[in-house]
């Protein structure tokens, strides 16, 4: 498991997301299913402050099971990040496209 803190503040916001959403963390999400509960953790919880504030309230209510359902959603929220890096860099750009033409 990766021990050290995200900085990147997207994956942050996802991995709050993720934590205050349905998703169970014994399942294994789609990317599609995982997207659609951070939207809708975000629209719920009011934007990603309130998914961080929920995410606290737990921390506190619950200290003991709030430790493994972060590092499930931070992980989920890593690998999201990483797989739209990938297909990024493997789909050429329009330019990219043009330059090879000629």
């Amino acid at each position: 498991m990766n021990t050290t803190a995200t900085t990147d503040p997207v994956t942050s916001a996802r991995a709050a997301a993720l934590f205050v959403s349905d998703l169970s963390a014994a399942g294994r999400p789609t990317r599609s299913q995982a997207m659609n509960a951070i939207v809708c953790s975000i629209r719920f919880h009011g934007g990603s402050r309130g998914c961080l504030a929920d995410m606290a309230a737990y921390y506190g209510d619950y200290p003991e099971l709030a430790a493994a359902r972060m590092a499930w959603a931070r992980t989920l929220a890593e690998g999201l990040r990483h797989r739209a890096s990938v297909s990024r860099r493997r789909r050429p750009t329009p330019r990219t496209e043009l330059a090879l033409a000629a």
